[in-house]
């Protein structure tokens, strides 16, 4: 695997819930990255965002390693979940939350962080 692909899983297997969109929760840059974000905003969810228009080496290697093809990608615990349109209606069933906790914790609302990762093909010191 190339070192963009470990940093990419190294994100996935690292962070409770990483998020691969296009643009950061700052700027947001597509709507349906908007929408996924919103719904992990809306369930309390901890998020680690990657930004994926710096390099389209990211989502071609992420696409890759997921076998989605779409942007925005959301994995809970190491586990693909989907994109903004699975996220929204796992969020409206419930099952947002109720997977949140089962992979989490029930403390998971506790952290509520969000955070911003950059993922480069240059390896880790």
């Amino acid at each position: 695997m190339s070192d963009l692909g470990s940093n990419i899983r190294r994100v996935i297997e690292g962070e409770e819930v990483a998020l691969f969109m296009k643009g950061t929760p700052q700027m947001v840059m597509c709507g349906n990255s908007m929408r996924a974000l919103e719904a992990l905003r809306r369930a309390g969810a901890p998020v680690t965002a990657v930004d994926v228009l710096p390099d389209p080496a990211i989502r071609q290697e992420l696409s890759a390693q997921s076998g989605w093809p779409t942007i925005p990608q959301v994995f809970v615990a190491g586990e693909l979940i989907g994109g903004a349109d699975i996220v929204e209606e796992l969020e409206a069933s419930g099952d947002l939350e109720r997977t949140l906790e089962e992979k989490l914790g029930p403390g998971y609302r506790d952290v509520r962080e969000e955070k911003t990762l950059i993922v480069t093909s240059f390896a880790a010191p």
